[in-house]
């Protein structure tokens, strides 16, 4: 499970050079949004060399392709995959069945070039369009390469002609707000990570820090991010606490001493399952930092 998630453009020489030092549990290269029209077979080729050639770096190596309504998307999986990465990330995916798709192109191109079938992981950024969201039952049942949903606001905006998805006060707008949801309802239910969209202000810490704080309580498990800046704010805010890990564990362990109970006391509260299965998520976070 990766708390933070770095874009990197593909086609960026720099950007590149520095990707081996980011503070990232997972580095994406950037073939779509970052990278124009012109470039996009360059920045293929730049995107393989870095796989094949440079350092990975502590994070996981990931490359989003282009959305699958363009040109650009089997070649792009057929140009990166050689260079094993651990995932590819799909945008703008608007139905589960992208998913499906996709997966069965990688297990094509895994046998061609001696890469053991399905070793490669998939992520969608499934909710940047209205049709995403009328798509959203489908996405309860999603492709077993599939380990995390997130969704895109600039995108969605675009979508239904909003002028801004976020208010005066610097919360999201009512659609906005539906579209966060229904990533997370659908994570949820199809037992995938649900990874916050980016903040897009990367000089505002505490904008940032606030935006982490609520997706943490709301249930995102990582966030999307486009400035190295941002790295340890998501790393530390979407870590459990020792303090925290240390209530979950008392939870877990009241639990484990009744196993036949529905409910249990702990220090003057009455727990119940819901309860035991925050505290192993909680666990399980933890577990992943380890």
């Amino acid at each position: 499970m990766n708390r933070s998630w770095m874009f990197v453009p593909g086609d960026s020489e720099k950007m590149l050079g520095k990707a081996p030092a980011l503070d990232a549990d997972a580095v994406i290269f950037d073939l779509e949004d970052a990278v124009t029209e012109p470039r996009k077979a360059l920045a293929r080729e730049m995107v393989l060399a870095h796989l094949r050639d440079a350092p990975r770096g502590r994070g996981s190596a990931w490359v989003r392709i282009n959305a699958l309504d363009t040109p650009h998307a089997l070649s792009d999986l057929a140009a990166v995959l050689p260079g094993r990465p651990e995932g590819i990330v799909l945008p703008k995916a608007e139905h589960a069945d992208h998913a499906t798709r996709v997966s069965a192109e990688l297990s094509r191109l895994e046998e061609d070039n001696g890469i053991e079938v399905g070793a490669t992981r998939l992520a969608l950024v499934a909710f940047e369009s209205p049709l995403a969201m009328l798509n959203l039952a489908s996405y309860q049942s999603l492709d077993r390469r599939v380990c995390a949903l997130s969704w895109g606001a600039e995108d969605m905006a675009a979508g239904i002609g909003a002028a801004d998805s976020r208010g005066a006060d610097g919360a999201y707008r009512l659609p906005f707000l539906q579209t966060r949801t229904a990533c997370l309802m659908a994570a949820g239910a199809s037992g995938v990570q649900a990874v916050e969209t980016a903040f897009t202000n990367f000089r505002n810490e505490t904008g940032l820090i606030d935006a982490c704080r609520e997706a943490r309580l709301d249930g995102f498990t990582g966030m999307l991010a486009i400035h190295p800046a941002q790295l340890p704010i998501i790393n530390d805010s979407f870590t459990p606490g020792a303090q925290e890990i240390a209530e979950a564990q008392a939870v877990i362990d009241a639990f484990d001493q009744r196993p036949e109970a529905g409910s249990v006391s702990l220090d003057g509260r009455m727990l119940d399952r819901p309860h035991l299965l925050r505290a192993q998520r909680v666990l399980a976070l933890a577990r992943g930092r380890a």
